[in-house]
């Protein structure tokens, strides 16, 4: 994936209530650093950053472009939200160079059924690996297909993109088929739950008034 182009405006006011002030003007803090350079505080457009974390995903690189036409690529390392506002509070971002190997966590995207009657969890759901800068990619692909109880796939199992090594441990597992509960197990045990609810009910001491 190419960059992605971002203004990047210098910030002067710090502490919770800059920041506030920041983000009201439809901007996010965030701070950049790496490659030896002195971190420097900025901020960018929320609407843009989050524009392109939507269409690219979490690992977009964004060439940060300053008022003076200063040019910097940045991989975002870390980013605070707000749960309920689903707003970005802080980005934290790391310069990258073209062409430099940079280890990223990528999301796995399992494709395809397993067999009838089965049920798969995944295990994990992002694995390390290590790609040019870049290249980066938005997810991976591991094929599930007529995959039978008691199968796994592993991140050995994940197909990388051309360039990209795995730093994962190849035996992590990624997911893991099993038999599928049948309608007789699970109203079993939502029965044998209601047992246990009314019985530690029922030894709940009771407050009784003098």
């Amino acid at each position: 994936m190419s960059e992605v182009k971002i203004s990047a405006e210098p910030r002067t006011e710090f502490g919770k209530g800059g920041a506030r002030r920041t983000r009201r003007a439809g901007l996010v803090p965030a701070v950049v650093y790496g490659h030896g350079e002195a971190p420097r505080h900025i901020a960018v457009p929320a609407r843009e950053f989050a524009a392109a974390i939507r269409h690219g995903g979490i690992n977009t690189v964004f060439e940060l472009v300053s008022s003076d036409g200063t040019k910097t690529l940045a991989l975002p390392k870390a980013i605070q939200r707000d749960p309920l506002k689903d707003t970005f509070e802080h980005i934290d971002l790391v310069i990258v160079k073209r062409g430099e190997q940079v280890t990223v966590e990528v999301p796995v995207h399992l494709v395809g059924e397993a067999a009838k009657g089965t049920l798969v969890m995944t295990e994990h759901d992002k694995i390390a690996i290590v790609a040019e800068a870049l290249h980066l990619p938005e997810f991976l692909e591991v094929s599930i297909e007529g995959l039978e109880a008691g199968s796994h796939v592993t991140a050995g199992d994940v197909k990388l993109p051309r360039g990209a090594a795995l730093v994962a441990d190849a035996e992590t597992i990624v997911a893991v088929v099993s038999l599928a509960p049948t309608a007789e197990q699970l109203e079993g045990e939502t029965a044998e739950a209601a047992v246990e609810g009314a019985e530690e009910a029922a030894e709940e001491p009771v407050a009784v008034e003098a």
